[in-house]
């Protein structure tokens, strides 16, 4: 960092008649998230040297949790978009959905309970918002419509014990909780890993959603390690972590793969002639000739 440092000496003083002008929105949103001495330093004094790399750290720690939250916001809409355009749920696993959605739900409960650092765990909010409309949506393309209407009274009761003003759930419980909810997540990629192996090919599955996985986890264990004195959830990021990466080395594997189309099982037994093939068949057979032409109707007029 002393070499950036260096770099922006001679920049520094137009740089600065910049960075303490700022707009007082922007100067309150920046000692928000640094802190008045990281703020002084690094906005006001531009000082980017090793013996301020605390701050420094702090800061890309900050700026990975915003890009990881406004990246989370749309995750999963090409994973949608997929789902509804093709009208299948072929390659992606509900059992996979229903895992991480509790997870995230508990996972965000724990968090704002805590009054953890929303740049620390902000994108379970929006993916877990996601994740519920494409379980829907794979429960819905295969005939399960009831228990798609299951599914979401579920979250809402589990929702309303777990963020409730009455606290239906203690502090204590909800630390276990937690650390069942890493768990959830990690497991919550077996189904799909196996749906993939089991199936050839990844189906309708977002490579997009999986790639933005894998490095929003390895992001996380940074900003974790950085932010949030916690292992239960640092080590629910690692494994998370892990995971993906099968996960995504599946997605690479199986990218060119076509799986062959089975043929469509006929309604008839094999020989049986249809009405339509028997009448194609007599027309074939009628020589060019021997067509007779139309006489006159013998319906009555009027």
């Amino acid at each position: 960092m002393d070499a950036v440092n260096n770099a922006l000496t001679p920049l520094r003083p137009t740089l600065q008649t910049v960075t303490q002008n700022l707009p007082n929105p922007l100067n309150d949103a920046a000692i928000s998230l640094l802190g008045q001495q990281c703020y002084r330093s690094l906005v006001l004094q531009l000082d980017l040297s090793s013996s301020n790399s605390e701050c420094t750290s702090l800061a890309i720690s900050k700026a990975l949790g915003i890009g990881i939250v406004g990246a989370s916001a749309v995750v999963k809409i090409p994973q949608l978009l997929k789902l509804l355009q093709t009208q299948s749920a072929e390659g992606v696993s509900f059992l996979s959905y229903l895992l991480e959605t509790a997870s995230f739900v508990i996972t965000l409960a724990y968090n704002v309970r805590h009054g953890f650092p929303f740049s620390t765990f902000g994108e379970t909010a929006f993916i877990a918002v996601q994740d519920v409309a494409i379980a829907v949506l794979i429960l819905a393309f295969t005939g399960r419509a009831t228990t798609a209407a299951v599914f979401v009274a579920s979250l809402a009761a589990a929702g309303y014990a777990l963020f409730g003003e009455g606290n239906l759930v203690n502090m204590e419980m909800l630390g276990y909780f937690q650390a069942g909810a890493g768990v959830l997540g990690v497991a919550s990629k077996l189904p799909q890993i196996y749906q993939i192996w089991s199936e050839g090919g990844t189906g309708q599955l977002s490579a997009f959603a999986v790639f933005n996985y894998l490095g929003g986890s390895l992001s996380r264990i940074f900003t974790t390690l950085k932010e949030v004195d916690d292992k239960l959830i640092l080590y629910g990021f690692i494994a998370g972590f892990t995971l993906n990466a099968v996960l995504a080395a599946q997605t690479i594997y199986y990218w060119n793969d076509k799986k062959p189309s089975l043929p469509k099982k006929s309604s008839k037994r094999d020989g049986a002639a249809t009405p339509n093939d028997a009448s194609s068949a007599s027309t074939s057979a009628t020589p060019a000739g021997n067509t007779r032409s139309k006489g006159p109707s013998t319906r009555r007029r009027g």
